[in-house]
């Protein structure tokens, strides 16, 4: 073999092994608990947590690129919502009438992005949004996360503000495939 082939392969296999290594593997498993009556909170379509049912956990979420996919979800950041308790940025509750929203674990870095904005697109337009919150994809299923589930790892979570600002009819909201980027 030549010198340039053997480089190219070898290249090749680099490529792929640090590509592998940046995928975000599950980091564990929870099970399930039934929430307490009246202790889950199902606004906005939120699930509550099965008795018994084993839920994915992660540490990470997908790598950062210049338009990251994820998933959009509906969350109320006002108190008395289905986000539970006060945000983990300030420990405030938030209007729900401003764009506000919670990342995964992962994207949510420790508390690193709190209080950045990010850049939303999906439906043709795109919308500027606060991080106030981190949606936990490494614990739930007990009192602190409201009896839900933990958050995949490609979730933000966001106030209806946001939806609105995408233009998305409310029988829509819920769920929608995304683009976002810090601002």
């Amino acid at each position: 073999m030549k010198s340039s082939t053997i480089f190219s392969i070898s290249l090749l296999l680099t490529i792929c092994l640090a590509t592998e290594a940046q995928q975000c593997r599950p980091s564990g498993r929870i099970r399930g608990k039934k929430a307490p009556s009246g202790q889950c909170n199902t606004e906005n379509d939120s699930d509550c947590c099965v008795k018994g049912k084993m839920y994915t956990t992660y540490t990470c979420s997908p790598p950062l690129s210049g338009h990251t996919k994820a998933y959009l979800t509906l969350n109320s950041f006002e108190a008395g919502g289905d986000g539970g308790g006060p945000s983990e940025c300030d420990n405030k509750y938030h209007n729900d009438n401003t764009p506000v929203v919670a990342l995964s674990t992962g994207w949510y870095n420790g508390g690193g992005r709190c209080h950045n904005n990010i850049t939303i697109s999906a439906n043709g337009r795109s919308v500027v949004a606060m991080v106030v919150d981190e949606c936990d994809s490494t614990m739930g299923c007990d009192a602190v996360h409201d009896y839900q589930p933990p958050c995949p790892n490609n979730i933000v979570d966001a106030s209806k503000a946001v939806w609105e600002a995408l233009g998305v009819r409310k029988e829509d909201w819920g769920g929608l495939d995304i683009t976002w980027s810090d601002a």
